[in-house]
């Protein structure tokens, strides 16, 4: 990305036009810069009276900082609230929305996870895993068909 234009050379072009001695076009190609960028800068000084660059990028503050005591609060009372039901609960309750990657976000900031429970991902029935659990090795014998 290119750097932008120096503070003094978009004053050489608003002064001009501004005293209307140039057209915004005609001090464009005088100064050497962009019609529209010209015709930009003379239109913020006459709204805002503003020359100076406008700002672009920087931080963000986050919409869930002042929220961050009830946040808190609703995981202690509720451990096994979902991110999607905190979501839905945070708008009824409070009128903010938040995706679940914000809150995500908010709880990774503040050192709480929220980690998948492992054995419910599993597929095959609770009993076998309880009797694998137990210290018994999976063998032949465990396989074989009883009853036919």
């Amino acid at each position: 990305m290119g750097n932008g234009y120096s503070q003094d050379l978009r004053e050489r072009v608003i002064d001009p036009v501004v005293e209307g001695k140039l057209s915004r076009r005609e001090a464009a190609a005088r100064f050497g810069v962009s019609d529209s960028s010209a015709i930009r800068w003379v239109a913020r000084y006459l709204q805002t009276g503003a020359r100076g660059i406008i700002g672009t990028g920087g931080h963000r503050p986050s919409k869930l900082k002042p929220h961050r005591e009830w946040l808190l609060h609703v995981l202690e009372v509720e451990p096994g609230i979902t991110l999607m039901a905190l979501s839905t609960r945070f708008f009824t309750e409070r009128g903010v929305k938040a995706t679940t990657g914000m809150l995500s976000y908010c709880y990774i900031g503040e050192g709480i996870r929220f980690k998948k429970n492992r054995p419910r991902q599993r597929t095959g029935s609770a009993g076998r895993r309880s009797y694998w659990k137990c210290g018994h090795r999976f063998s032949d014998e465990d396989s074989k068909i009883v009853g036919s």
